[in-house]
C-alpha cells in the first residue's frame, strides 16, 4: 500500500527540535508519522502540534503546523501517515 503523503518540511529549528510542516492532508497529535528525504528517513509520533505558536490537537491540509520531532528533519523532506 503506498504511503500516504500529509506534508513536507518547509523549516527545521534546531535549537527546537522542530519542524515547520505544510500540510497536503490531514494530521492529528498521536500520529505515527515517517519522514523521508532521499535515502535518510525516520518514523516518530506527533507528541505537540502547533499552528501560530497555540497548541491544536489536530490540523488539516494547507495549514503550517510546528510539530516536535527526535531527529532532525531537512527542510523538503516530505512527512508520511506510517504505516
Amino acid at each position: 500500500m503506498a504511503e500516504k503523503q500529509v506534508g513536507t518540511v518547509t523549516h527545521w529549528y534546531d535549537k527546537l527540535g522542530v519542524a515547520v510542516v505544510k500540510l497536503s492532508g490531514k494530521l492529528a497529535k498521536g500520529a505515527r508519522i515517517k519522514v523521508k528525504k532521499g535515502e535518510e528517513e525516520f518514523e516518530d509520533t506527533v507528541a505537540s502540534l502547533q499552528i501560530d505558536h497555540k497548541d491544536v490537537a489536530s490540523a488539516k491540509k494547507g495549514d503550517d503546523a510546528a510539530m516536535k520531532l527526535s531527529q532532525r528533519a531537512k527542510e523538503g523532506s516530505g512527512v508520511f501517515l506510517a504505516e
